[in-house]
């Protein structure tokens, strides 16, 4: 889990691998995100931050300002560092098309033109938790992160199912 004591504004990324990792990677990628944070720097200050794998699909990165702000270099570090993972493990972490919901209590991921046919066919519903990896704080992730599909930013893409393919 993640750091409470971090402040509510602390920055956010949220990368989802677009597949789940098996009990023996994500022990080991969680490992290595926590390892990453303990070293991550700006300007050689170091981070505020915190990091961990939910899920077994979610690389969360945070990183509270107040004190050391991320910088360019910074980023661009947490970006190597989610890609070596990509590589390491073969996922891509950057396709942002990769829609996650939840099912029966676990997590699965498709394309977005895969969740349109789960949309159509009823499979996703309005009460169906969808994740918003755009959100960009601490406290976005906490209320924001996991919503209702009526209340996500894909089901305000369109006011109507039928639209959903029209905009995407």
């Amino acid at each position: 889990m993640l750091a409470n004591q971090l402040s509510p504004n602390s920055r956010v990324w949220v990368y989802q691998s677009n597949r789940a990792f098996t009990a023996n990677e994500a022990a080991f990628i969680a490992e290595k995100v926590k390892t990453f944070v303990t070293q991550w720097t700006a300007h050689k200050m170091e981070i505020a931050g915190d990091g961990a794998l939910l899920h077994n699909r979610f690389i969360v990165l945070m990183a509270d300002e107040a004190e050391v702000g991320v910088s360019g270099c910074s980023v661009d570090s947490s970006v190597h560092f989610i890609r070596s993972i990509g590589s390491e493990f073969n996922v891509n972490f950057f396709d942002r098309w990769c829609i996650a919901y939840l099912q029966d209590g676990d997590v699965h991921s498709c394309s977005r033109a895969a969740f349109e046919k789960l949309v159509e066919e009823g499979t996703i519903t309005d009460e169906t938790i969808v994740f918003n990896n755009l959100v960009a704080t601490k406290a976005d992730l906490e209320t924001k992160w996991q919503v209702a599909y009526k209340d996500s930013w894909l089901k305000n893409l369109s006011a109507s199912h039928s639209e959903f393919s029209l905009v995407l």
